[in-house]
């Protein structure tokens, strides 16, 4: 018999004992990068600051050539922050998918999670990524060859799943202060049901009090702040959030599930947008009959293959007509 005493239990995530351990239920598993036979899509694992042990899996067409540079994608896995990995094997499956679909490099980026790195290290962590990924531009630092060799940087997309969608959101408005819009081409953010929140409640959240309150549990579990579900980094349309107008790229793709107890924050982020006088083009797609993040679980049905296509037909926007 378990003689621990659950604290709490951040289903299906993880449970917090009493006596401070933890015990991450899921997204646990790994799968090693290699060749995908399925896809033909090649992938390894690279360290992107040794100092704070930040890596990523990045991926390529196995049949891609030296010179033919293709957009590169930075993805930002999901699992509430605290959670998951690129290594995780559904992760590991969709990415070798889009890749395929898409013919494009991804750098799937593996943050620091919740709570053995508090927020705001996933952002950090991401936001270094990104900074490394930039560095390759002007030749500087540890170079990848899969980056320097087969990436456009004029051609280059930030996209997550969940919390990993929040984060690329977060990323594109510091992008603006920055100087790394001299370096890379934002072209576009696709955020897969996007992890937004709020106190309170709009939409479907008011009608499913039971789901409301295990997203505030999670959120409150992942960032204790004096801001709650009101905190900037959850709720971007709270006082003191930077302006959507800011967004730094050209397009945006929201994709959302109409099931989800987040969808309504989903197109209310879409809506803001377009109402921001951010001047790139915003694009919403709903699955209808699915729940949050189907497509990582379930990959193989239909529904997932469309979302996969939609997904990749964005990352392809900037590619230059087939002669």
């Amino acid at each position: 018999m378990d003689s621990k005493e659950v604290a709490l239990d951040l289903f299906p995530y993880l449970k917090v004992y009493k006596d401070g351990t933890l015990e991450r239920v899921a997204g646990v598993e790994v799968v090693p990068p290699g060749l995908d036979p399925e896809t033909d899509v090649l992938s390894k694992d690279i360290v992107i600051v040794p100092e704070t042990g930040v890596s990523a899996r990045i991926y390529r067409p196995n049949m891609a050539t030296e010179g033919q540079k293709l957009p590169l994608v930075l993805y930002f896995h999901g699992g509430a922050f605290c959670v998951a990995s690129p290594a995780f094997p559904n992760y590991h499956n969709c990415l070798n998918k889009l890749v395929a679909e898409a013919n494009v490099v991804v750098v799937s980026v593996a943050y620091r999670l919740v709570p053995e790195h508090p927020l705001p290290s996933a952002y950090e962590d991401s936001w270094a990524a990104l900074q490394w990924v930039a560095s390759h531009k002007d030749k500087q630092g540890n170079q990848e060859s899969w980056i320097k060799d087969y990436a456009e940087f004029e051609n280059v997309f930030l996209a997550g799943d969940s919390a990993g969608a929040n984060i690329a959101h977060h990323l594109a408005l510091r992008i603006k202060e920055s100087g790394l819009g001299h370096k890379l081409k934002i072209l576009g953010i696709g955020m897969i049901h996007p992890y937004f929140w709020g106190s309170s409640p709009i939409g479907s959240e008011l009608n499913d009090r039971m789901r409301k309150e295990l997203v505030d549990k999670w959120w409150l579990y992942v960032c204790p702040s004096d801001k709650g579900c009101d905190d900037p980094l959850i709720n971007p349309f709270v006082d003191g959030s930077p302006g959507l107008a800011g967004l730094a790229c050209d397009g945006i793709l929201v994709i959302v599930a109409e099931k989800d107890i987040l969808k309504d924050r989903g197109v209310l982020y879409y809506d803001e947008v377009v109402k921001s006088g951010w001047k790139g083009k915003a694009e919403i797609m709903e699955t209808k009959g699915e729940d949050h993040v189907f497509h990582i679980f379930n990959p193989d049905c239909d529904k997932a293959k469309s979302l996969i296509k939609r997904l990749a037909s964005f990352l392809n926007q900037g590619k230059a007509p087939a002669e």
